[in-house]
């Protein structure tokens, strides 16, 4: 409260620095204090001001030097039970006359005193005070929604970029508001209207106004009054002229509205309980009653969590998001001159770098010079040694030549031995599995010839049978001829099965041939390439292959036998055969 009074002061202490130096005569703040004590109620004490000044006597007093004296001796005296209205209205009558010409202006010089407060409330809390776009634009906002028109966000651009500012003093922002450049097409008495609006809601902390019927607490008789809704009261005039006041109706924490059925002939009811007494309201329409109850309950709730009127929280968050993105600001202004510092200490050191390189480089180059001096001794010095190292180096490249070639003579040979060992161990390999065959089928031949053996047994055994059944009686004739017949019979398929085992021993001996005949082939080839290899290095051993005499069917199992007894003991089978079909 004490810096808002502040602001207000000041527009009165620099209208008395006619001379604009910032510093003002004792007399005239003498006179500025007298007239300060006795709009804020405070005991006016002129010796106090002299103690205070005595060691300025010989000159002015600048703000700087009024400010404690002013906040010692006469803002913390002051209470709340002075008129702000006549306070500010002294402070504009010192300072108006001498910065506002009325007379270019399209507004009421009370318009004017209104936006001169509503200055006071959104500048910033610095001196010489002054209003940045941002609050100039929530003010104009505000005055184009208070007299029912629509925001122009292209204008407030325009003027932006015509006045080429980012804030004004309070005598731009009077100017602003009253010209033509706001004002073109508005009614003068809507905006007066609007610009009081805004005056209550901001300066006089009335969040709403309206005529609505109260219900008497003596007589129980409703009237009309004129109610104006602060934060911490309701109170209520005879008319919106507010020349009688009847009442204020208490706001605290504690307090709730509610809305009530109609009743009595009254609509739109609604009920205010304070810690003492019961309001009974009635609003003209449904719509005004819901925006009382929600006016009223909004303040209430402000009481309760101890915070201050809407517009004076968003003006402070503003505020706040201000000073934060000017720290922020700064902060990136501080950085960049850091960063402009280190590029600076930066190009100081190549710089010096440069310089270093420079002098290096001619350093280089002297060196290179001696160099090449002393190079070219060198050369001269060894072009002789040269011419003998040509010489050698000749002479060694013909034997280097020569022994590459009986080196690739002598790799070509070992190439051709290596294909001949890998092909002698092709041919290895296939007289290998050559014999691999041949042991299959030597055991596939056994295995048939077992058989057969088998078989050959069994015949032998039926014919034995059948010698015996021949000498029997003659009684056991008929019955042996049956017996007979069915061994015949039996013979028969034994035939038929030898015969079958007959072909496979044939098939398998067509198997064996065909084996021996690879096994001989893989010999042959092997004996090749061993002749090969022990002519090419005189060192191999030929492998000489087996004895080709006369090869036995099969020389393993039971009942080995050459092919000359197989023929034999066919033709013994044949002849009896023969003999038992004749009998």
């Amino acid at each position: 409260m004490k810096l808002r009074n502040q602001e207000f002061i000041w527009h009165a202490f620099t209208s008395l620095d006619v001379d604009q130096s910032g510093k003002v005569s004792k007399s005239q703040l003498k006179v500025l204090s007298h007239s300060l004590c006795t709009v804020m109620k405070v005991p006016h004490d002129p010796a106090a001001l002299e103690e205070h000044f005595k060691d300025d006597d010989e000159g002015p007093v600048s703000n700087q030097g009024y400010m404690p004296y002013l906040n010692k001796f006469i803002l913390d005296k002051v209470s709340e039970n002075f008129d702000r209205q006549d306070f500010n209205k002294m402070c504009w009558t010192l300072c108006y006359r001498k910065n506002l010409e009325p007379k270019t202006l399209l507004i009421s010089n009370e318009d004017a005193f209104r936006i001169w407060c509503i200055f006071n409330f959104l500048s910033e809390s610095r001196y010489p005070l002054i209003i940045v776009s941002e609050e100039i634009e929530y003010l104009l906002r505000r005055l184009t929604e208070a007299i029912g028109g629509s925001w122009v966000e292209e204008r407030f651009e325009d003027y932006k970029l015509s006045s080429k500012q980012q804030s004004l003093n309070v005598w731009e922002l009077i100017t602003l508001v009253g010209s033509d450049l706001f004002c073109r097409g508005m009614d003068q008495t809507a905006l007066s209207m609007g610009i009081n609006e805004v005056y209550q809601e901001l300066i006089l902390d009335v969040l709403k106004q309206g005529y609505m019927m109260k219900k008497g607490h003596k007589r129980k008789n409703w009237t009309e009054r004129w109610f104006i809704l602060k934060p911490t009261l309701i109170s209520y005039y005879v008319g919106e002229d507010l020349a009688e006041k009847k009442g204020d109706i208490l706001l605290d924490k504690n307090c709730n509205v509610e809305p009530l059925q109609d009743k009595d002939g009254k609509k739109c009811l609604f009920l205010i309980n304070t810690s003492h007494k019961r309001f009974e309201i009635s609003a003209s329409e449904r719509k005004k009653k819901q925006e009382w109850i929600h006016a009223i309950q909004t303040c209430v709730n402000l009481l309760s969590q101890g915070r201050a009127a809407p517009h004076r929280e968003a003006r402070q968050k503003r505020r706040e998001l201000r000073l934060k993105h000017q720290a922020e600001q700064e902060e990136l202004v501080l950085r960049m001159r850091e960063l402009q510092t280190a590029n600076e200490d930066k190009q100081l050191e190549l710089e010096n770098m440069r310089k270093a390189l420079e002098e290096a480089a001619a350093k280089a180059a002297e060196e290179d010079k001696r160099r090449l001096q002393t190079q070219t001794e060198l050369q001269d010095r060894y072009k002789m040694d040269l011419e003998r190292e040509k010489i050698v180096r000749q002479q060694m490249e013909e034997q280097v030549a020569q022994k590459s070639t009986e080196l690739e003579q002598y790799l070509q040979r070992v190439r051709e031995l290596e294909d001949m060992y890998h092909q002698l161990e092709d041919a290895l390999e296939a007289e290998k599995s050559a014999r691999q065959d041949e042991e299959i089928v030597r055991k596939l031949q056994g295995r048939l010839l077992e058989e057969e053996a088998a078989k050959r047994r069994e015949l032998e055994h039926i014919h034995l049978q059948q010698q015996q059944t021949i000498s029997a009686t003659e009684a056991e004739k008929l019955e042996l001829e049956r017996e007979r017949l069915a061994k015949e019979s039996a013979l028969q398929a034994a035939m038929e099965q030898l015969e079958q085992l007959q072909q496979e021993r044939q098939g398998a001996l067509e198997q064996y041939q065909t084996v021996m005949k690879k096994l001989e082939d893989a010999s042959n080839n092997t004996k090749t390439w061993k002749h090969k290899v022990a002519h090419q290095e005189g060192l191999l051993r030929l492998i000489q292959p087996g004895s080709k005499g006369q090869q036995m069917i099969t020389n393993w199992g039971t009942s080995a036998f050459t092919e000359a007894e197989l023929s034999l003991r066919e033709k013994n089978w044949q002849e009896m055969k023969n003999q038992n079909q004749s009998q």
